[in-house]
């Protein structure tokens, strides 16, 4: 099985349609980002966000916090990599900065491609989650 892969520019186009699939959104990955996910009619299996510099109190990546609660895989890749606001530059520049908890079998690709990690998470089965 492969899950299917989305690029969105914002968090808040997310659909229902993408329940399971592996997202590269453009957006920040702040509290605001994760409400659009949480209150998503299906969950989606990981999303990427871009890290918008981390912030005060790591506000620009709190949402990889929140989605543990819900059990989406969640990361955040380096906006000096790619811009904020533009997930086909996530995707083809992104280089992975932080992930969620329930995302820690995924801790060596810190500093790697999103892309890589992408194509690898739409190939993982859903028993590994």
């Amino acid at each position: 099985m492969t899950r299917s892969l989305y690029l969105i520019d914002s968090i808040t186009q997310i659909t229902a349609e993408m329940g399971d699939a592996v997202i590269v959104s453009g957006s920040h990955g702040g509290v605001s980002s994760a409400s659009y996910v949480v209150n998503a009619p299906r969950a989606p299996f990981a999303v990427f966000f871009n890290d918008a510099g981390v912030g005060k109190d790591a506000a620009g990546i709190e949402a990889l916090n929140i989605l543990d609660d819900i059990g989406v895989f969640a990361f955040a890749y380096g906006h000096d990599s790619a811009r904020i606001g533009q997930a086909q530059d996530g995707l083809d520049n992104g280089v992975v900065t932080h992930l969620n908890a329930m995302a820690h079998v995924y801790k060596n690709w810190i500093g790697k491609s999103v892309r890589e990690l992408a194509k690898r998470l739409q190939q993982e089965q859903q028993q590994e989650r």
